[in-house]
């Protein structure tokens, strides 16, 4: 084409009207769950004694529905109109565009599926069984394959700073998520994990945390840079803060897992690190919550009046309080008081319905009158929908903050001068939440009340209107020459450099001891002043360069994959590196036998790990609850961990041996005949369902590729031995007047309990 010659583009929205829908009705049943499961913590009854309907089963729905379903389909739907407009081009493939939200919606189906059904790999956040697995990232190719493709093909040279938050998005999940479901399957629906221990409890939280950062805050951040100035029909307040923002936060980020494993056995340069990332984390995020903010400056006025505005301010304030409060629960201080309490629940709510929902009902009441030409069809509810909203947010969150806050304060209460627990018994701060877990309840019934009221909102909006696709008319310009970056462009220019000495010299800094470590302090200030320096006599040849890079695509892709990856290797490498056998302290767990085997993989299918935990943290009121504090050989042949997140019953770390069988046998038919008001559902069905031996060999055989020291068993000598210590623990149940079929899952469940905490010393340093 000549240069300024004028073409009409004719955007496909077709993608985004579906994706908004499917996020609307998918964000109304994961919320509808979210309550389910609340009203189980509060009347055991509500399980409904059915295995499906569990809370075990049902909170990882609750929480793959909001994350990928709801905000995983307003984020696409979000990307694709915004990605048309700012690089003034239609999406490159109308087919990659449907396979993508078809593709998507039948994981989301899938996995609605098999969850109930206790088909799990038991890691929070990256529960789908593997087949799932490979769905997402076949699809998450796709998407990302139609993205760049249509970046190719833009007619706006320069990149906005809304496109620097999608690429940061696609290229940091694909990474996160094919890393942390690295997994060798057993059969066609369970596998394990390739990671086991403290090296699994890592890349998880690597993966958790930054599932956070950039599936439920990149892409929204990067519809806030588009859809909050539209709306207030104001510029971005500040284009360099946008600049800081980005780099910092996807740099910072990625560092910051470890703050969920602290005051572990998790190895303290590696929490010190979690929690020294997370606190600089305060700065970007405030940077960019103040951004969105001041851009409102002269639009205040519409608040009175406009529900889109409501929502966007009120959700960019309670993205700042969510960012507020990550770094501050990462202190390793107030961790020990809030970690496994709901004070972490409480936090991840403020951010998924304060900033993730209220962004989502911003950005929908914006695209409805302009995906189907029709007024919205009720301002007044919208404005009702605001209120219940944040009301239900408001109680939601504050009920949370007094529970966990309350529970970390008795857990942790000693008496008669620090001798004994004030509250030995763990039930009792259970019975003292309860009105703040009931307020819980109301809180989210008035959320989700809210947005069934958009629901209806936008289906009279659009009954009856016209869909309607946007168009552009653009001038294309031919190329400049010298517009490419290059290989020497990209990475030989002062920013880049500067970035990698100071970024070398911190590492020899943090990471070394002695001479090393001086000189590493001393070459990181000599860097940074160098880095000023040069910025101040040169400032303007560090922005034509940033300038340049914006018009190249790949290498800002590029820089931003290095970004994000160096945090991980640096993380991730050391520990994959050493002999973890090397790494267990003074006792290594045994080898679990073929029936206690079976038994765990029926703890990670009922989703035992989402009330209980497996690591006695080195705090002293943990070890007089439970005993010794945990160490890292104890969980050295897991795949997956099971340290937990979440404390609604107590850790279970030490039980083996606590109790026999029988209070094991009653604890789990009716667990109020144990423990009076506890909300504990009762696992009648595993008094009913068989053993499932025959996978047993398949089971034993991963385990060995993976390192774990099984003996070369035969099938017929693992069946044998499961059946056996089968038919020992049936034998004394019945003496103890239970009787039940030695093939019932129940007595597989119980050889597991029993076995935790039974270790041994490391020979010579190994097992």
């Amino acid at each position: 084409m000549t240069q300024g010659q004028k073409v009409t583009i004719h955007f496909n929205d077709k993608i985004v009207r579906q994706f908004l829908l499917a996020s609307l009705i998918w964000g109304v049943v994961g919320m509808l769950v979210g309550v389910l499961i609340a009203t189980q913590l509060n009347f055991w009854q509500a399980n409904f004694g059915q295995a499906w309907l569990s809370f075990g089963r049902l909170r990882p729905l609750h929480t793959n529905a909001v994350i990928f379903a709801f905000v995983g389909n307003m984020m696409f739907a979000g990307i694709y109109y915004s990605t048309q407009r700012l690089v003034k081009a239609r999406l490159a493939s109308d087919f990659l565009s449907t396979l993508h939200f078809w593709g998507w919606q039948l994981i989301i189906v899938a996995a609605a599926i098999t969850l109930p059904l206790g088909l799990t790999r038991g890691k929070e956040y990256a529960e789908l069984i593997w087949p799932l697995n490979i769905a997402v990232a076949v699809i998450w190719v796709v998407f990302a394959a139609n993205f760049f493709w249509t970046l190719a093909r833009r007619h706006e040279k320069s990149l906005y700073v809304a496109i620097w938050f999608y690429i940061g998005t696609i290229i940091t999940v694909a990474m996160l998520y094919i890393v942390n479901h690295l997994s060798i399957p057993t059969s066609l629906l369970h596998s394990y994990p390739v990671f086991g221990g403290v090296q699994d409890g890592l890349v998880q939280w690597w993966y958790g945390h930054n599932a956070v950062a950039f599936f439920l805050t990149t892409p929204i951040l990067g519809i806030m840079y588009y859809f909050l100035p539209k709306a207030a029909e104001r510029p971005v307040y500040s284009y360099r803060l946008s600049v800081i923002h980005f780099w910092s936060l996807v740099f910072l980020y990625i560092w910051a897992g470890p703050h969920h494993l602290l005051n572990t056995s998790l190895p303290n340069w590696l929490q010190l690190l979690g929690m020294t990332f997370s606190l600089m984390l305060w700065a970007p995020s405030w940077g960019g919550m103040l951004n969105g903010l001041l851009t409102l400056r002269g639009a205040w006025g519409k608040l009175r009046t406009d529900p889109v505005i409501k929502f966007f301010a009120a959700g960019i304030t309670f993205y700042g309080m969510a960012t507020f409060e990550g770094p501050l629960l990462s202190i390793k201080s107030v961790n020990a008081l809030g970690h496994y309490t709901d004070w972490i629940i409480g936090h991840v709510h403020a951010g998924a319905l304060g900033w993730n929902g209220f962004m989502a009902a911003g950005m929908f009441y914006w695209l409805i009158p302009r995906l189907w030409n029709k007024p919205l069809h009720s301002q007044s509810l919208a404005n009702l929908h605001f209120w219940l909203g944040m009301f239900g947010i408001l109680l939601y969150v504050a009920a949370m903050w007094a529970s966990g806050i309350s529970q970390g304060l008795m857990l942790n209460a000693t008496a008669e001068g620090g001798t004994i627990l004030k509250y030995p018994n763990f039930i009792e701060t259970l019975n003292a939440i309860r009105p703040l877990m009931l307020l819980r309840v109301v809180g989210g019934g008035l959320y989700v009340t809210g947005f069934i009221i958009m629901g209806w909102n936008v289906w009279q909006s659009i009954r009856g209107a016209q869909a309607v696709d946007g168009s552009m008319e653009v001038f294309v310009e031919a190329p400049v020459p010298g517009e490419n970056l290059g290989v020497r462009g990209t990475f030989l220019n002062a920013p880049v450099v500067y970035t990698t000495l100071i970024l070398t010299a911190s590492c020899v800094w943090m990471f070394t001891s002695g001479v090393l470590n001086l000189l590493g302090l001393l070459a990181t200030m000599v860097a940074v002043l160098l880095a000023i320096g040069h910025f101040e006599s040169r400032g303007k040849a560090w922005a034509d360069w940033y300038d340049k890079l914006l018009v190249n695509a790949l290498p800002f892709t590029v820089l931003t994959f290095l970004s994000v990856a160096v945090g991980g290797l640096i993380q991730i490498i050391p520990m994959m590196s050493i002999d973890r056998r090397l790494q267990t302290e003074d006792r290594v767990a045994r080898v679990y036998t073929p029936l206690e085997l079976a038994g765990r993989d029926l703890y990670v299918r009922e989703g035992c790990y989402n009330c209980h935990s497996q690591m006695i943290r080195t705090l002293v009121p943990d070890v007089m609850r439970y005993g010794d504090y945990s160490r890292l050989g104890e969980s050295i042949w897991d795949h997956p961990y099971q340290w937990g997140s979440k404390r609604t019953g107590p850790d279970l770390a030490r039980v083996g041996g606590k109790y026999n069988h029988a209070w094991q046998y009653d604890h789990l038919e009716n667990p109020r005949n144990i423990s009076t008001g506890s909300n504990m559902p009762s696992y009648t069905w595993l008094m009913k369902q068989d053993t499932d031996y025959a996978a047993l060999p398949a089971k034993i055989r991963v385990q060995r590729m993976l390192g774990v020291p099984f003996p070369s068993w035969s099938p017929a000598m693992i069946d044998t031995l499961a059946k056996e210590q089968a038919k020992d623990i049936a034998k004394e149940l019945r003496a103890q007047g239970r009787y039940v079929d030695a093939d019932r899952e129940v007595v597989a469940l119980i050889a597991y309990l029993q076995c935790l905490g039974q270790t041994s010393a490391p020979a010579n340093g190994t097992p």
